[in-house]
């Protein structure tokens, strides 16, 4: 059984989690990270010196930490071919776009726009700037309404690790309704998104408990 440590109202966690499911696994999962606590203990820190999450640990087999490294391990080691192939270079066309979701469309998203939106007091919010982070934002979303024009997936015509790395950003995006681009294909494939189990289960989470006013 699978073991993960982190709150289901984390983004990264919500990816790791979405992936879990969607292949299946059994798992156990532990609230740990914003009002749970947890990450400045001792026990934590032997698990992940960084004290973030999510941390996984499958078997006996050393933790894992750093959401995008679990999740490849996860492709790897439980995936199917279509979600994760073993064909290097079909593999590389797959880890571009999840990679490119990681660090170029999530970096642009979670901090710049959902903290602020979220997770900051309204008073000291610079709405300036926050308008300026969802145009850099909707620039990266641009590119996968042409990429989703060609494609019923991010990185092809099947389902794989690249949508699970992107997709998940997708459901806060929509609910926060701040978004001023026409991405018609982009919608209709997060519309899709939305009717598979195990993102509603993991992903279309409640994000009120992190919310100030």
């Amino acid at each position: 059984m699978l073991q993960i440590w982190g709150r289901e109202t984390s983004s990264n966690v919500q990816a790791v989690m979405w992936c879990v499911g969607e292949l299946g696994l059994t798992y156990q999962r532990y609230d740990v990270g914003h009002h749970f606590g947890g990450l400045d203990s001792e026990a934590f820190y032997q698990l992940n010196p960084n004290r973030t999450i999510p941390v996984l640990q499958d078997d006996n087999h050393p933790p894992l930490w750093e959401s995008g490294a679990i999740l490849r391990y996860l492709a790897s080691r439980y995936g199917q071919e279509s979600f994760w192939p073993k064909d290097i270079f079909a593999r590389s066309e797959v880890d571009r776009w999840a990679e490119w979701a990681k660090v170029s469309v999530s970096s642009l998203f979670t901090q710049p726009i959902f903290w602020q939106l979220v997770r900051t007091p309204s008073q000291q919010r610079d709405p300036a700037a926050i308008d300026q982070a969802i145009a850099r934002f909707e620039d990266k979303l641009a590119i996968a309404e042409q990429q989703l024009s060609q494609h019923p997936f991010l990185a092809g015509p099947v389902f794989t690790l690249a949508d699970i790395q992107f997709g998940h950003l997708l459901y806060r995006y929509y609910q926060l309704n701040i978004g001023v681009g026409d991405f018609p294909t982009l919608h209709a494939y997060y519309q899709r998104l939305t009717e598979r189990p195990a993102y509603q289960r993991h992903v279309m989470v409640s994000y009120q408990p992190l919310q100030v006013s």
